[in-house]
């Protein structure tokens, strides 16, 4: 079994890799191709990924290039964790938001369409070589804003599925708190990605969510950064991207007064890396707990697994809506519980979806119509409209200054601007 992982030179790879090293009995990788167009990163991480799978005894063997279609070649699936324009580009839409009131967030608001933006093209891209060269591949999407570029990929007709950590990482904290293994929690999980949230805990079969909320409810809130009240008012537990929503303008001032996450996770790669040259090195270093994707090794093995072998658990993922939650679209996607085999995802019957939660969840999706209609096409109109239609936006001279800012700082990435 052959893998690619396209943005293979990314910090987050030896996580990836170590997940392949511990799980092979779920999915043995015979060869694994870190493709990317840094060099500078790719020998240190491509260094330590050989290592690490070599200290654990595992046969497969590693290679790094920078050539995508010698990469993909023979693969049967493709791993994308790019970042377009890097930490410099996220450093910015972190911040030019803020100049108008709004969250500087790389996933959600402007700073998010900015990113879609940037993404979107260069994604088709790869996916249209990883087609022509291997149709049978599957595409496993874990690059932000991985709903909008999941239906990108999937209006597109790839073989592709979307994947987040956000479930995997509730379904291990609550674990933690309940003192049961992983796997005897299920979620009733819905939404869209970064807009999720987790109306029941199931063990054994009987939702424990209230006794997890009033036995735990002020660890899982000061987690969130939401208060206790919000939780127990709303009966059900929010991901941490609805806080951007529910406390806007705190979040605002608090994101004025301090640095931004990406400066924290520039300087923490520089730092990764210096570990990664190191040759004695031959593990993940704990430092890497805190760049972001945690259990994402954990995820993405049993997806891939699942998609190559026809095998597996009930998994999250992201894919298309498909009559899921009858009030969008068919191609809206989705982030819910699925079946996941050989011939794809397939959403499991969800119960309705609260009106609290559906109306935020609709606007959202038109937002994401908008956004890939603005990658696709280009355009100051389309780039006006999608922010104005993004509830973190929504006014009108709000909307025209991010326009402007956006494109201002995205022309180097945005041919048509």
């Amino acid at each position: 079994m052959k893998l690619a992982v396209v943005g293979g030179g990314s910090t987050y790879t030896p996580e990836l890799v170590d997940g392949f090293a511990r799980l092979r009995d779920v999915l043995a990788v015979e060869e694994l191709v870190l493709v990317d167009p840094a060099a500078e990163r790719l020998e240190p991480v491509g260094g330590l990924a050989r290592r690490i799978l070599a200290a654990q005894g595992h046969p497969g063997r590693v290679s790094w290039t920078d050539d995508l279609d010698a990469a993909v070649d023979g693969a049967d699936a493709v791993l994308l964790q790019l970042r377009v324009g890097g930490q410099a580009a996220r450093e910015r839409d972190e911040t030019w938001p803020l100049e108008c009131g709004c969250v500087g967030q790389e996933t959600t608001g402007a700073g998010g369409l900015a990113k879609a933006l940037r993404t979107v093209p260069v994604v088709l891209d790869i996916a249209e070589r990883v087609r022509s060269r291997n149709p049978a591949a599957w595409i496993v999407d874990f690059t932000n804003p991985v709903g909008i570029v999941t239906r990108a990929l999937l209006t597109a007709g790839h073989r592709a599925v979307g994947l987040c950590n956000v479930a995997i990482g509730f379904q291990r904290k609550f674990a933690a708190l309940l003192g049961v293994a992983p796997g005897e929690v299920e979620l009733d999980h819905v939404g869209l990605n970064h807009l999720t949230w987790e109306r029941e805990v199931r063990v054994g079969g009987r939702d424990v969510l209230p006794t997890l909320l009033a036995e735990h409810g002020d660890a899982i809130a000061a987690d969130l950064r939401m208060p206790r009240r919000l939780l127990d008012r709303l009966g059900v537990v929010p991901s941490y991207y609805l806080r951007y929503f529910y406390e806007h303008d705190a979040v605002v001032e608090e994101l004025r007064t301090k640095p931004s996450r990406a400066a924290e996770v520039a300087a923490m790669e520089r730092a990764l890396l210096e570990m990664y040259a190191d040759p004695a090195l031959d593990r993940k270093p704990e430092l890497l707990a805190k760049r972001g994707g945690a259990f994402y090794s954990e995820a993405a093995v049993a997806l891939t697994s699942s998609l190559l072998t026809g095998t597996g658990p009930v998994q999250v993922v992201n894919t298309l809506n498909n009559g899921t939650l009858p009030f969008l679209p068919d191609d809206a996607v989705v982030e819910v519980p699925a079946a996941v085999d050989a011939a794809g995802a397939r959403p499991l019957p969800v119960q309705p979806l609260e009106p609290l939660h559906a109306g935020l969840v609709a606007h959202v999706t038109a937002y994401e119509h908008l956004a890939l209609e603005a990658a696709l096409k280009g355009g100051r109109d389309r780039v006006f409209a999608a922010l104005l239609a993004h509830p973190l936006v929504g006014q009108t001279d709000r909307a025209e200054k991010l326009t402007d800012s956006l494109l201002h700082h995205n022309r180097e990435h945005l041919p048509w601007a």
